[in-house]
């Protein structure tokens, strides 16, 4: 089982992919995480990915690869994963079909939990109140849907000219969401 989640900011996809990869034995591999464990370990890509996360700037798209590719090759990871946050741009995402390629596998799906903008504002100015984040105000949250409709959406298309897209409504309770998803992953 090889899949990406896919969905804006709040749509809940961390959320999802965590239960769904312990439900299925495979790990759930986020980007933001993995970049802190390479950087952590001090592994040649982490230590690139340091400079710079310490000067403010964001990682390149080449070392983001590059610690992916180095995770996807550890062993829990040969029997599949779902990945999270990754790709986010059409670059990453040709990259990772290379990569996949490389290491003779296919990737089977590409999950997108779909939320309307409202809903997903909602979400997040609630889950900024809870965890304290008074960065997190409503022009910075619609500042990042904008950026996900402009870097991140075109995979939309992309992977359903691939074939592998698949929507999921991502409203209701978080059991009838994970419901959704494992109905999808079920039929793969």
């Amino acid at each position: 089982m090889r899949l990406i989640f896919m969905g804006p900011p709040g749509a809940g996809k961390g959320t999802q992919a965590k239960l769904i990869a312990a439900q299925k034995g495979v790990p759930q591999i986020s980007t933001g995480e993995i970049l802190r464990q390479a950087v952590a370990a001090g592994t040649p890509m982490g230590m690139k990915a340091r400079e710079f996360m310490e000067s403010g700037g964001l990682v390149p798209d080449a070392v983001v690869i590059g610690i992916i590719e180095d995770r996807l090759k550890e062993s829990d990871a040969a029997p599949g994963y779902i990945l999270d946050g990754f790709p986010r741009t059409l670059e990453q995402a040709r990259a990772l079909d290379e990569m996949v390629l490389r290491m003779g596998h296919k990737l089977q799906c590409a999950i997108n939990i779909e939320v309307d903008e409202g809903e997903l504002v909602e979400r997040l100015l609630d889950r900024a109140r809870k965890e304290g984040r008074s960065d997190d105000t409503e022009p910075v949250i619609k500042k990042r849907l904008q950026t996900y409709k402009e870097q991140t959406e075109p995979l939309i298309g992309y992977y359903a000219k691939a074939g592998i897209l698949k929507p999921v409504v991502g409203t209701g309770s978080m059991a009838e969401i994970t419901d959704r998803i494992l109905a999808v992953i079920n039929r793969l």
